[in-house]
């Protein structure tokens, strides 16, 4: 008769069943949006897959500045921001290795010689121990299986944390930079201002002293003079700043860091109203938040999987003699082979509480996803709005800075002709002087909204 009975067969597969274990806990899936077919500001748009581990390249080369890309290449090098990013990148990467390592067993050897009584009354004694053990905790409940999917998320979300950095560091870098290049374009209009206005103010002074105008007339010309240098020395105020700002993001001293002014000015890229989906499904920090949720729902099973037994298989053999000389012998092994299967029956409440929590989390990670994802869309329509709106406004301040120089020049004109006062001439040069800063302010605002559009677009396209 074979000695595999029905019976026997049927406690062999259940055996083998609870050793291939079970997963508790939800699978996961990923949280549904309601996304729009089209952007608002745009046209174009298809249903999104996650493309955020496609790389960007060297995105702020659309700004043909040798200056910016040498300034970007020490970021990449030594940003403490990214160095740090990269650091939890790792940790999370050792943590997940951890996690893998529970799916296996535990194998640990020991060798020791020991002199002593063993007995009361007896003679002094060696004694020989030579041994090794394993254990092994059966994932009978997908515990360690969810622990390493957890991990398996965490190290995702871990990189895309650090992709998204790096292009927020890159694009605040960015931002510096060409605020920075505006702000010294409109510091040197501003010198040429004040020049100019100390040389009225010496006409004036000069008028004066021969008696062809009145007092008045030469303060009006010295309070423009002066407002011109309070205006230029807080303009230098931004530019340290900003210049600080640099250094820092860069790792460097601001005391030991000098930015010379740039001798052209940065390209201002027209990015395209059309721009495909594919740019912002590339954003790091939706599948950062995307791999958060897909860890919390892990964590739900491993909370779960906490209400059932551990069954552990230990194993142990060695050999133990009292004569150095026979001490591996067949006579002396010593072995033992054993499962140890524990549960808890009472703990107040603590696994029920500890299931709530991991729920809680998982619900607040979906909500965080949702609103990434929001904030996403919003920040690529506002970006696509000031693109078009600011070039628009560019537009019209280009025609009202000419206006202004046109009224300057006439006022100048008839002030020489003698058929206006200075007053006139002031208040021309004052119109103009104020027209050619909001240009530029305007000009600092465009090169600020095409980062921010890159950047929310996930980098370059």
């Amino acid at each position: 008769m074979s000695a595999f009975t029905p019976s026997r067969l049927a406690l062999a597969g259940l055996l083998s069943l609870l050793l291939a274990g079970c997963t508790i806990g939800p699978d996961y899936t990923r949280p549904k949006m309601d996304i729009p077919a089209t952007y608002k500001e745009d046209g174009r748009w298809k249903t999104a897959t996650p493309q955020d581990a496609a790389p960007r390249g060297n995105w702020w080369a659309v700004y043909q500045d040798p200056q910016l890309d040498s300034l970007m290449d020490t970021l990449n090098r030594q940003s403490p921001t990214i160095a740090q990013a990269e650091a939890n990148y790792r940790n999370a990467r050792a943590l997940l290795d951890q996690a893998e390592a529970s799916l296996w067993p535990t194998i640990s050897s020991s060798a020791s010689k020991t002199r002593g009584v063993t007995t009361a009354g007896g003679s002094v004694s060696n004694q020989y121990n030579l041994s090794a053990s394993a254990s092994w905790e059966v994932d009978l409940w997908g515990t360690v299986r969810r622990a390493v999917e957890a991990g398996n998320a965490k190290e995702a979300a871990s990189a895309a944390q650090l992709a998204s950095i790096r292009l927020s560091s890159q694009a605040q870098l960015a931002t510096a930079y060409l605020q920075l290049v505006a702000t010294d374009v409109q510091l040197k209009q501003l010198q040429d201002s004040e020049a100019n206005l100390l040389q009225n103010l010496q006409l004036t002074r000069n008028q004066f002293a021969v008696g062809m105008v009145s007092d008045d007339v030469v303060a009006q010309a010295e309070s423009s003079w002066k407002t011109a240098q309070a205006t230029r020395v807080d303009k230098q105020l931004s530019r340290a700043q900003l210049e600080h700002a640099i250094a820092a993001s860069l790792g460097v001293a601001p005391a030991s860091f000098t930015l010379p002014v740039s001798k052209t000015l940065p390209h201002l890229p027209q990015l395209p109203a059309g721009l495909p989906s594919t740019l912002l499904e590339r954003r790091p920090d939706i599948a950062a938040a995307e791999r958060a949720v897909a860890q919390a729902n892990a964590e739900i099973g491993i909370a779960k999987a906490a209400f059932f037994p551990t069954l552990n298989l230990t194993a142990s053999g060695g050999y133990k003699s009292s004569s150095f000389a026979d001490w591996v012998s067949l006579p002396n092994r010593i072995w033992s082979v054993g499962p140890q299967l524990a549960f808890t029956l009472f703990d107040g409440g603590l696994r029920r509480a500890q299931t709530a929590a991991a729920v809680a989390s998982y619900d607040a990670s979906v909500a965080s996803y949702r609103q990434t994802v929001l904030s996403a869309f919003q920040a690529v329509e506002d970006n696509l709005s000031a693109q078009a709106l600011l070039d628009e406004e560019m537009q019209y301040q280009q025609a009202a800075l000419a206006a202004a120089q046109r009224a300057e020049t006439i006022a100048l004109n008839q002030y020489r002709a003698g058929v206006v006062s200075y007053l006139n001439v002031l208040t021309a040069q004052n119109s103009r002087i104020s027209a050619e800063n909001s240009l530029w302010t305007l000009k600092n605002r465009q090169y600020t909204a095409s980062v921010a559009l890159i950047a929310a677009l996930g980098g370059q396209w």
